[in-house]
């Protein structure tokens, strides 16, 4: 499979107007990688997959597909969907309603005039990998969404693209089929290792299905990693607070909240970041917060403030809890029965390395820890 690679791509529709769908962008996908491209609704995943696809032309920049320039703004090469060997599942299934499963499936084989023994092995290998052999001759309206939706993964898969574009494919279901979808999809990909690229705004899609994962917003791409860097280690605020349920706790450093908790914060993270890196907000992630009724029950080395718990939101299997840090409003989550209730006291706490600083930009503070790990790991690589 190849590797797809964009270079400083822009699409602008208004050349009148400075805003841009996609801006500079600049992102490989590697052979057999599952990349999910993420991001609020206008962020420009789906003009970019679009532009993969070859729906859209490239308003500059240039796409290629292994050693093949399939897109160039500037050379004036564009190369057609369909002389490009990828397959692209749309968000609506698009079945042909008056044909079969059967039908449906070798549809694309037929297009391609594919002698009928290797259609017929083809589609028996991939309608049986898929669960679907036993629906062969019904039809799209005499099926669920979930087994639609794989009888259009069936079609893609069937002519063996080179590359699979998934526009959302799972936004249609509900969430049980969701969750059955998202195992599936998993399991497509280790099976018939095509590379994958899938627009979803889900982030818990992107987290459990993606081997790498860009994160896009307003047009520009944000940050591109696995799932553990992206969660992790966010390159910036944006990434922090749009990935994450509940979202990840902010405290500004200069206004708003409690005083006393910006000193404390200041006094922990001292010496965590190099000389004069200046540190405006600071996150902390929900599922990182420790509750207890008193500070004997906290190590040391954590972080510590007294609270007051404002509710208790059982989730079935978990429990958020809200809580008040004079003033500063904070949620933690936990798997565990509460040890307090609404209108307790007690104390919140953090392990060290558990928070994350941003500065003034927005861009994420590197601790000094962290740092110094990487410098090892390319020590020890070298």
């Amino acid at each position: 499979m190849p590797t797809i690679k964009l270079t400083s791509v822009d699409k602008q529709y208004d050349k009148s107007s400075p805003v841009k769908a996609v801006d500079d962008l600049n992102l490989e996908i590697g052979d057999g990688e599952f990349m999910c491209l993420l991001g609020p609704s206008g962020c420009g995943k789906t003009n970019t997959l679009r532009m993969i696809a070859g729906l859209e032309n490239l308003s500059e920049g240039a796409i290629q597909v292994g050693e093949r320039l399939v897109d160039s703004a500037n050379d004036g090469v564009f190369v057609p969907p369909e002389k490009r060997g990828m397959g692209l599942v749309f968000q609506s299934y698009a079945l042909w309603p008056h044909l079969t499963i059967e039908r449906n499936t070798d549809f694309g084989l037929r297009l391609r005039k594919v002698p009928k023994a290797e259609r017929e092995e083809r589609v028996n290998h991939v309608m049986k990998t898929l669960g679907i052999e036993q629906y062969r001759d019904r039809y799209p309206s005499q099926l669920s969404g979930g087994q639609q939706q794989r009888v259009a993964l069936a079609r893609m898969l069937a002519v063996n693209p080179e590359v699979l574009l998934l526009d959302e494919p799972l936004s249609n279901l509900d969430a049980r089929l969701r969750l059955e979808m998202r195992a599936e999809l998993k399991r497509i990909h280790s099976a018939f290792g095509t590379t994958i690229v899938c627009v979803t705004h889900d982030q818990w899609e992107a987290m459990t299905l993606a081997t790498q994962i860009a994160v896009m917003n307003q047009g520009t791409l944000q940050q591109v990693g696995t799932p553990e860097d992206i969660y992790d280690r966010p390159a910036n605020r944006f990434v922090a607070e749009f990935v994450g349920s509940p979202p990840i706790n902010i405290v500004e450093m200069h206004d708003g909240g409690d005083a006393g908790l910006r000193q404390a914060l200041r006094a922990h993270l001292q010496g965590d970041y190099a000389h004069g890196a200046e540190i405006a907000s600071v996150g902390m992630r929900p599922e990182n917060i420790q509750i207890a009724a008193s500070p004997a029950a906290v190590s040391d080395s954590d972080f510590q403030r007294p609270m007051v718990v404002t509710a208790v939101l059982p989730t079935g299997g978990s429990w958020i809890v809200e809580m008040e840090d004079n003033g500063s409003q904070l949620f933690a989550t936990t798997n565990q029965p509460p040890v307090l209730n609404a209108g307790d006291k007690g104390v919140y706490s953090l392990a060290p390395g558990a928070m994350h600083s941003f500065d003034g930009k927005g861009a994420r503070l590197q601790p000094l820890a962290e740092e110094a790990r990487a410098t090892q790991n390319i020590r020890v690589a070298g």
